[in-house]
């Protein structure tokens, strides 16, 4: 045992070398480990991870012409999108997920890229050989300048009457970055993303006009659209030469001019279309007695009674004229009234005017009593 004891220390430290070193731990940041490092298309690998935040969604992705110094040199547009996964968090922020190696539409160097969704933004990489596709060198970086944001970025602006009304509503993305490199940068081209809900970022181009020297800074304003009728929670996520700088939420209000639009549109045809029907109704409706159109006269209160024509005479019923009393002239019935079918202006009976009793005689020479004879 003597002689054992000058190499135990030896020993030792043989089995510390040849023992892997574990997983990152949470402090150090988030972390991806591959089951193995070279795989050929339409094998797969295990990705597992360590150092996530809890319970956040995330995305695997094979992408190439990227390391994991330099990143993904161009973003999304060059993993294979269509065969990458989904996974999520445990409470420990840890995740293991079964991933199909699938070619990248640029050639390798490739890692194995995860990202989170939603949230403050987190990624790493792996590096994953994929057998059989072709490698090609990187690009080479433009400059040696280098733009870091110095300032929270905020998004400026409002809509206007517009917007309400489905108009794409805009904002101007305001930042501070200084120029970290050694060199000055001309002219830097960033990349705009807009994505909505939990789908990938449309990139747009906007560059800036100015010479950015080592140690300086400037403040840039870049203008952000959207499309037509867009609302909802967007994230509006700035990046340089394929590193993202920043990202500022934007929630969008729902165009309700439009909604309102359409309510009354279901208001107004239909009223309109009725009132075109009745109108043909008007016109196709036959004629009344006097050649004009029959309409309906609303009535508010009861009906009244029909009147009978009143007939005028002159005198009682069959009393002959007085004698010595001129024929009344014959007179024409008075337009618009009926006479009885049994008498006629011709055939009525006449009286003295104002008389309605029976006939008598009126002459002096008739006594009206009798008188008693006397002696002569």
């Amino acid at each position: 045992m003597r002689r054992l004891a000058p190499l135990l220390p030896a020993v030792a430290l043989l089995l510390a070398l040849a023992v892997p070193p574990g997983p990152a731990r949470a402090a150090d940041g988030p972390a991806v480990r591959l089951s193995a490092a070279r795989a050929g298309a339409g094998g797969s690998v295990t990705v597992s991870g360590t150092g996530w935040r809890p319970r956040t969604l995330l995305m695997v992705l094979v992408c190439g012409r990227a390391t994991p110094a330099r990143g993904v040199i161009g973003g999304t547009n060059s993993c294979a999108n269509g065969d990458g996964r989904a996974v999520t968090t445990d409470a420990d922020g840890a995740f293991a997920r079964r991933l199909p190696v699938a070619e990248p539409p640029v050639p390798c160097p490739c890692v194995v890229h995860v990202a989170t969704v939603t949230g403050a933004r987190a990624e790493a990489d792996a590096v994953l050989e994929v057998a059989g596709h072709p490698v090609a060198p990187l690009p080479a970086e433009r400059s040696a300048g280098r733009l870091a944001v110095l300032s929270d970025t905020r998004l400026t602006g409002a809509g206007g009457p517009l917007t309400w009304f489905g108009a794409p509503p805009g904002r101007t993305l305001v930042f501070t970055v200084g120029n970290t490199g050694t060199s000055p940068v001309r002219d830097p081209v960033f990349q705009i993303g807009t994505a909505h809900g939990v789908f990938a970022p449309q990139w747009d181009e906007r560059q800036w006009r100015g010479t950015l020297a080592p140690g300086k800074k400037a403040r840039i304003e870049l203008p952000v659209e959207l499309s037509a009728g867009a609302h909802g929670d967007y994230t509006v996520t700035l990046r340089y030469a394929g590193r993202v700088l920043a990202e500022q939420p934007w929630g969008v209000p729902r165009p309700w001019g439009v909604t309102l639009f359409w309510v009354l549109l279901c208001l107004v045809v239909p009223a309109a279309l009725f009132r075109a029907g009745m109108a043909v109704v008007d016109r196709l409706r036959p004629p009344g007695p006097a050649g004009r159109p029959r309409r309906a006269v609303p009535h508010s209160g009861p009906r009244p009674r029909a009147r009978l024509p009143r007939l005028r005479t002159t005198g009682a019923r069959g009393a002959p004229p007085a004698p010595g009393d001129p024929p009344a002239p014959a007179s024409a019935p008075a337009a618009g009234t009926a006479s009885l079918p049994w008498f006629t202006p011709d055939s009525a009976p006449r009286g003295p005017a104002g008389r309605s009793s029976a006939p008598h005689d009126d002459s002096p020479t008739s006594p009206a009593t009798p008188t008693p004879k006397g002696p002569t």
